[in-house]
């Protein structure tokens, strides 16, 4: 039987926390399985530069649009489009119409599983009631909807009222072994590490919900020596050396982009900060765990379950940049306390967030979906 062939519908192709999960089974799947990837914002394809050579997979051309006025003529063509394969994954609300297309065109369609990972700015403070309706909607075409934290999995039954049997909590994994070594002193260009400093470092995409410019206004009012690295690319990035200059630390920031293979240069950091004001289950928290780092981060998503017990006083108590302020300090002023709190989150993360088990999990979703036992495994 040939391989499956898989349609990946993603809002945007960059490399994210979605699209680096995506990518990573497709990687360890190599050629049992053909993928076709469309992206929703055209030319958003960073995340094709981290597919492994011999995967089998295209970027789709011409394809019809994710996005639009609801239109049973879109619909019609999208469903036209999936009914070419054998799985279509689907993710985020910008690539939900697959899902709806399925709900108005069933006849000879292949199974949809959505993915849901977290919301964008127009959603970070309050999920619009018009979206929540439609989600609804359309999810009941859906074989599953698959979500990484708690918080998404209670919205996912309790506000867009999916049955308990079809929403999947699968949370997010890494290769916790690649993090465990020494990491690379040349993996962040322009960044050299003074071991007079204490490193506070960030990993995200350099948009608005991630305000970055809030830990930088946190870390502005540190005492001690100390320089934050922020990895990462997007459209904040003006915005985010504007409020160090406005702070005074634009000598203490280091902005290097976007830098793959991550395992490489945590061990760079002293710890991790998190300031987005919309997050579910982030990659880069499990990330820094598996490295054996601290994490200071506002109130967010799962991060407070996520983190081991001793990390628990690190997450602020509201989301602004002077209880985030407040935990930095405790964790930069205290060398012995940084290794205590990050020596118990590398234990919880080598215990519960290793990437095996997410990869048999999502296997076994996406076989049974198909009916094709074994043949991802």
């Amino acid at each position: 039987m040939p391989a499956p062939h898989i349609l990946h519908l993603h809002s945007a192709f960059d490399l994210g926390g979605k699209e680096a999960r995506a990518v990573r089974l497709m990687n360890v799947w190599g050629d049992r399985a053909r993928h076709t990837v469309v992206s929703g914002v055209p030319g958003a394809l960073g995340a094709r530069a981290a597919i492994a050579r011999g995967v089998k997979y295209e970027i789709a051309q011409d394809p019809p649009p994710l996005t639009g006025k609801p239109s049973v003529k879109r619909y019609e063509a999208i469903a036209a489009y999936m009914r070419r394969f054998d799985l279509v994954l689907s993710y985020n609300w910008g690539a939900i119409d697959g899902a709806m297309a399925r709900r108005v065109f069933g006849k000879g369609m292949p199974p949809v599983i959505h993915h849901e990972d977290g919301f964008n700015e127009d959603e970070a403070t309050g999920l619009k009631v018009e979206r929540n309706m439609y989600r609804r909607i359309a999810l009941s075409a859906a074989h599953a909807l698959v979500v990484p934290s708690r918080a998404l999995d209670r919205i996912a039954t309790e506000t867009w009222k999916q049955p308990r049997a079809r929403v999947h909590h699968i949370v997010n994994g890494v290769p916790i072994a690649l993090y465990a070594g020494k990491p690379d002193p040349k993996a962040i260009p322009g960044f050299v590490r003074d071991t007079r400093e204490v490193v506070i470092g960030a990993l995200a995409g350099l948009r608005a919900v991630k305000d970055l410019p809030l830990l930088v206004r946190a870390c502005g009012g540190l005492s001690g020596r100390f320089r934050l690295v922020i990895v990462g690319e997007g459209p904040e990035r003006g915005a985010i050396k504007q409020a160090a200059e406005a702070m005074g630390i634009a000598d203490r920031v280091v902005m290097p982009g976007f830098l793959d293979r991550p395992h490489r240069y945590l061990g760079l950091f002293d710890m991790l900060a998190l300031s987005s004001r919309s997050e579910q289950f982030p990659i880069s928290v499990v990330e820094a765990m598996a490295a054996g780092l601290p994490v200071a981060s506002v109130p967010v998503g799962d991060v407070a379950d996520m983190l081991a017990s001793e990390n628990v006083p690190f997450v602020a108590s509201h989301i602004h940049e002077v209880p985030l302020r407040d935990v930095l300090q405790q964790l930069v002023g205290d060398a012995d306390l940084r290794a205590r709190v990050g020596a118990a989150n590398r234990a919880r993360a080598r215990a519960d967030y290793d990437e095996a088990l997410m990869i048999r999990r999502y296997a076994e979703l996406y076989e049974g979906a198909m009916g094709r036992p074994g043949a991802l495994s």
